[in-house]
C-alpha cells in the first residue's frame, strides 16, 4: 500500500503547464513577439484555406452524380480529414505562444488529440483507398462494386479509430506520473508512446506505397495489352488517370508528413534539442498537406475542375445568372463507361441532356 501511495504522489495533474515545459526544457514566451503574431496571423490564414478548399471539394463530390462511386466517396471522406485538419490547426493557433501558459493538462491533450486524430484518420483513409483500389484495378474496372452502407460503415470506422488513437495519451500513456519520460517537443507525452505512433504511421507510409506501386505497375502492364476498341481505350486511360490521381495524392501525403514523423521518432529515442529548432518548419510542412489535396484535385482531374468552377459560378451572382441561360448542369456528362462483372464496357447516355447553345 505504501508503494501504490508513492507511485500516486509522483503524478503531476495539478501542475501547470509551465511546469511540464520547463521541465522538458522546451521555451514558451510569456508575451506577444512579432514573430508570434507572424506565425498566428500566417497559420489562420492558411487554415482558412485549407477549410474552404476542403468543402468546395466535398460539395463536389455530393453534387454530381459522377462522382458517387465508393472511391470518391473515400476520397470526399479524405477531404473531410483534411478539413477536420484545418479545423485541428486552426485551435492550435488559438492555443499557442502566451496562451499556451494559460491551458490546463487536459486541454493541452485536447489541442494535440485533435492533430493526432487529423492524421490517423487520413492515414487509415488512404488505406481504405488502397483496398477499394485493389478490389478494382486487378480486374480492370473502374468502379467498386461496394455498396453505399459498406462505405458508410467503412468511414464511420475509420473515425471511430482515428478518435480512439487521439485519445490515447489522455487516457494514460503520457507522462504525467514519469517526468523522465516526458517528449521536449510535445512535454506531456510519453516518449514510447511518440516512438509508437511515429514507428506506427511510417510502416503503413511504407505498405501503402508498396501497395500502390505495385498497383500501379500491373495498371501500366495491363493496360499496354487491353485492345485499341474505342470504348478500352478510354475506359483504360480513365482508370490511369485516376490512379495517377490517387498515387500523387499519396506521395504529397507521404513527404509532407514523413520528416515531422522521423521528428517524433527522434525526440522519443534522443534528447538532442534539434527537433526543438526544427518542429515548428516541419509542422507547416504537414499542415500544407491538407490543402495539396485540393489543388491535385484540380491539376488532375478535369471534371472535377469543371464541377468546382460550376460552384464557385453559382456563388457568384452574375455567373450563377449567365449559368442558368447557358444550361449549365452538374449532372451533364457527354459519356459514361462502366465495366460489368465480367469486364465488358457498357456505356450509358445520360438523359435531360442540356443541348442549349448561344
Amino acid at each position: 500500500m505504501a508503494a501504490v501511495t508513492a507511485a500516486k504522489q509522483t503524478c503531476y495533474y495539478n501542475e501547470s503547464i509551465l511546469f511540464f515545459y520547463n521541465n522538458s526544457h522546451k521555451p514558451v514566451s510569456d508575451t506577444w513577439r512579432t514573430q508570434d503574431y507572424i506565425v498566428v496571423s500566417l497559420g489562420l490564414t492558411v487554415c482558412i484555406f485549407i477549410i474552404l478548399a476542403n468543402i468546395l471539394v466535398m460539395t463536389a463530390i455530393f453534387v454530381n452524380r459522377r462522382f458517387h462511386y465508393p472511391i470518391y466517396y473515400l476520397l470526399g471522406n479524405l477531404a473531410a480529414a483534411d478539413l477536420f485538419a484545418g479545423l485541428a490547426y486552426m485551435h492550435l493557433m488559438f492555443h499557442t505562444g502566451p496562451w499556451t501558459q494559460k491551458l490546463t493538462i487536459y486541454q493541452w491533450f485536447i489541442r494535440q488529440g485533435l492533430i493526432d486524430t487529423s492524421l490517423t484518420a487520413s492515414v487509415i483513409n488512404l488505406m481504405a483507398i488502397a483496398l477499394e483500389r485493389h478490389q478494382t484495378i486487378f480486374t480492370m474496372q473502374l468502379h467498386s462494386k461496394m455498396t453505399n452502407q459498406r462505405v458508410l460503415l467503412l468511414i464511420l470506422g475509420i473515425w471511430v479509430v482515428a478518435t480512439l488513437m487521439g485519445l490515447v495519451p489522455t487516457m494514460g500513456w503520457n507522462c504525467v506520473c514519469n517526468l523522465k519520460k516526458c517528449s521536449m517537443m510535445a512535454p506531456l507525452y510519453h516518449k514510447d508512446y511518440l516512438v509508437f505512433w511515429a514507428v506506427l504511421n511510417l510502416v503503413s507510409f511504407t505498405i501503402m506505397v508498396v501497395v500502390y506501386t505495385r498497383i500501379f505497375m500491373y495498371v501500366r502492364h495491363k493496360s499496354q495489352r487491353m485492345s485499341q476498341h474505342t470504348t478500352q481505350v478510354k475506359h483504360r486511360e480513365t482508370v490511369v488517370s485516376l490512379m495517377r490521381t490517387v498515387f500523387v495524392i499519396l506521395g504529397c501525403f507521404v513527404i509532407c508528413w514523413t520528416p515531422g514523423l522521423v521528428l517524433l521518432l527522434l525526440d522519443g529515442v534522443t534528447d538532442d534539442t534539434f527537433v526543438l529548432r526544427v518542429e515548428k518548419y516541419f509542422l507547416v510542412l504537414a499542415e500544407m498537406n491538407s490543402l495539396m489535396n485540393p489543388i491535385i484535385y484540380s491539376y488532375r482531374d478535369q471534371d472535377m475542375r469543371r464541377t468546382f468552377k460550376r460552384i464557385l459560378c453559382c456563388l457568384c451572382p452574375r455567373a450563377g445568372q449567365r449559368g442558368e441561360h447557358a444550361g449549365v448542369h452538374f449532372n451533364t456528362l457527354d459519356q459514361e463507361v462502366h465495366s460489368d462483372s465480367n469486364g465488358t464496357q457498357i456505356t450509358h447516355q445520360p438523359k435531360g441532356r442540356s443541348t442549349l447553345r448561344h
